[in-house]
């Protein structure tokens, strides 16, 4: 799954990895597993993407709940497994990342790919 968004001003997002993603040909995804993880804020972009693994229902992809890291404009955040195992997705209590635009002055872009089992 891949996708360009925008953040308003301050705005906050959480991507569902269980059953709220539309893939290209408009069936919806339910991720059982996350393999690769990319994102990229936009290099015109005045404030960061912050990406966190939010307290409730937080894909553990970090190793806490509420732990997180900026995207700088023009920076990208990669992450990949090549286990079989992965990063396991769990529907309502393991499914969610959160992205945040971390101002309030101007919006902010990012392109994300998500690479999992469905």
């Amino acid at each position: 799954w891949s996708d360009q968004r925008t953040l308003a001003a301050s705005a906050t997002e959480n991507i569902d990895l269980a059953g709220a993603l539309v893939n290209a040909f408009g069936t919806t995804l339910t991720f059982t597993k996350i393999k690769g993880i990319y994102i990229k804020a936009a290099s015109g972009n005045t404030n960061n993407v912050q990406l966190t693994r939010p307290a409730s229902n937080g894909l553990p992809v970090f190793l806490a709940a509420g732990d997180g890291l900026s995207i700088l404009p023009g920076g990208m955040f990669l992450w990949a497994c090549s286990d079989n195992t992965a990063i396991p997705v769990t529907a309502g209590t393991g499914d969610l990342l959160t992205l945040t635009n971390s101002a309030g002055t101007t919006s902010v872009t990012y392109d994300i790919a998500i690479i999992g089992v469905a």
